[in-house]
């Protein structure tokens, strides 16, 4: 029986908690590998084994998510009413009652489906921003037939190139992040596979390369990148550093440079094929599961592989694409974490300086349009194994290597961004006070010490704000004080302090110039003080049917529930100074 992780769990507790006093589209945020496909089959579920007049769409641009998002449904439930929409996939099920289809098949096709009371887009953030696009001419078509129709967006990156986080500005589908958890948590978790840097000699230089749309010209780049002695150079710095490794991805700067790429491993005696997005759906399919299989050691490719692609033990990824795009970037370092036997980790070798432009893949967010370009993070290599890492480490986290204390400051160079941000470190708490945090201009805060020893550390919960950092701020609340009401301002929370439980251990880690706490443990031999966490199938049900909906219920109302049961992995709070 498959089962939910606790993040899989709050997502869905979330996603309920949203809808109860919120009127919007809500994202839900999860990494790649993180396991979406779950989430929304769990979700889908708990909802019609609940309300079973409910009809659910699950949209996407992949053919490949298509098919895998119904195998997960049926996976876990095989009885689900469940079809596909898709003519790549060669099947047109408008009437399934949940219903996976392909955006580029169903787009025109609104009057077809008909009454639809909930769309779930997976990969949200490739829904171009305009207000005139395949999705948002369909999605208005659904509203028409129902009014009440609901949407929530699923994606690893929250955001795009051109406009910056997917719920924020004039065209935004999007309203509010209901659920997000870091990439970081769950490799610090064991749920994700970890991402390790090392330091390439070959760097492509793109400063001549103009830009167009927020990303580099693609004609210039491709000429600026595709040349016989760096493509040389580059892939025999792949092959050094991947001799112990089994299954490389190479992600180019053009069709032709793809080529090359592919043309020079062959010479220098490693097999490798190339991918694009003309490759014909059976010969892809092939490559694919040769690659799987390990026939073929490396695949290079140019604007495919980023999304939809699964294969667990890519262990080596060399970025040979220099972007501008965080979410491009976070995506193609993505492919690497998932888990795979016998795999520790996977190698990121960044030719093209997008490690430097974006920073560690757990901390990118991408800058508004308008927004300058910020500075670079310090680094260092270790001299023993060449990993990056941050210029604070004082121990190489890959081969144990202490280093020395500093005694001069060592200057930001190209490409030296460790992949990955800091480590978090668990630290016990000792005591915890609670006051109120006044900001000049804004609402006020509950700010939370922890006392921790001979250091405290801080965080600000937004009780009397609205939307998404209320919703978290609740959420932290009813975690510290189930069955007692959230307060609705700063004054009552401190006067109803003496009913949270306290965490007998806190985690911090480095976020530039201060420390952030991303996450709690509370002691397991106390009472316990949240929900039991639902189970994929029926308690999952449960958890929906304890919702007081009332007998009138007009259909396409989307159902709302309770957040008592959300387990966060970490709150929206922000975290202070040491």
């Amino acid at each position: 029986m498959l089962t939910l992780r606790p993040y899989q769990h709050a997502s869905i507790a979330s996603i309920y908690g949203y809808f109860q006093s919120n009127k919007g589209n809500p994202l839900v945020v999860i990494p790649t590998a993180g396991g979406k496909s779950l989430v929304m089959a769990a979700f889908i579920e708990g909802v019609l084994k609940s309300w079973p007049d409910q009809r659910i769409l699950i949209v996407t641009h992949v053919r490949e998510l298509i098919a895998q998002n119904h195998a997960e449904m049926i996976g876990l439930w095989p009885d689900a009413p469940a079809g596909i929409y898709s003519a790549g996939l060669g099947k047109r099920e408008a009437q399934a009652r949940i219903l996976f289809a392909g955006i580029q098949s169903i787009h025109r096709r609104a009057q077809e489906v008909g009454h639809t009371d909930l769309v779930l887009i997976d990969e949200a953030h490739l829904i171009p921003g305009n207000s005139s696009t395949m999705y948002r001419r369909f999605l208005d078509g659904l509203a028409r037939i129902n009014p009440a129709l609901k949407v929530i967006g699923l994606t690893a990156t929250p955001f795009r190139l051109d406009s910056g986080m997917l719920h924020e500005g004039k065209n935004a589908l999007f309203t509010d992040i209901a659920y997000e958890v870091p990439v970081r948590d769950l490799i610090d978790a064991g749920y994700l596979s970890p991402l390790v840097s090392k330091q390439p000699t070959t760097r492509l230089d793109v400063s001549t390369v103009g830009t167009c749309a927020g990303d580099f010209i693609q004609r210039d780049l491709a000429a600026a990148v595709d040349q016989e002695a760096i493509t040389r150079a580059a892939v025999t710095e792949i092959i050094e550093h991947g001799q112990a490794r089994k299954s490389w991805l190479t992600f180019c700067s053009g069709v032709e440079h793809a080529r090359h790429v592919a043309e020079e491993f062959g010479r220098q005696g490693i097999t490798c094929d190339t991918i694009f997005g003309d490759t014909p759906k059976e010969e892809r399919d092939a490559i694919i599961a040769a690659f799987k299989r390990g026939e073929i050691r490396a695949l290079a490719s140019m604007g495919v592989l980023t999304t939809g692609f699964n294969a667990p033990a890519v262990d080596l990824i060399a970025l040979l694409r220099p972007t501008k795009s965080a979410g491009l970037y976070v995506q193609m370092v993505g492919r690497g974490t998932r888990l795979a036997p016998g795999k520790e980790n996977c190698l990121v070798l960044d030719f093209a300086g997008n490690v430097r432009r974006h920073g560690p893949i757990d901390l990118v967010r991408p800058k508004r349009p308008g927004e300058g370009g910020g500075g670079e993070a310090p680094t260092k290599v270790c001299p023993m194994c060449e990993s990056i890492v941050a210029l604070s480490t004082t121990e190489c986290p890959d081969c144990g290597y202490e280093f020395p204390d500093r005694e001069v400051k060592i200057a930001p160079t190209a490409a030296t961004l460790p992949v990955l941000s800091p480590k978090a470190h668990w630290v016990p708490v000792h005591g915890v006070s609670y006051s109120r945090h006044d900001k000049l201009g804004g609402l006020p805060s509950l700010k939370v010490t922890y006392n921790c020893g001979l250091k405290s550390y801080s965080e600000w919960v937004c009780l009397e704000h609205q939307g998404y950092a209320r919703q978290k701020a609740a959420e932290w609340w009813r975690k510290r004080a189930p069955g007692q009401p959230v307060p609705r301002s700063v004054d009552e929370a401190i006067a109803s302090a003496h009913h949270l439980e306290l965490p007998n251990e806190i985690s911090v880690r480095p976020s530039g110039r201060y420390v952030e706490i991303s996450g709690y443990r509370f002691d397991p031999c106390a009472p316990s003080t949240t929900a039991s966490a639902p189970s994929a199938t029926g308690n999952l049900a449960a958890l929906a049917g304890s919702i007081a909906t009332s007998a009138s219920r007009t259909r396409g109302a989307m159902p709302a529930a309770s957040t008592s049961a959300a387990l966060p992995v970490r709150t929206s709070a922000m975290g202070g100074r040491a």
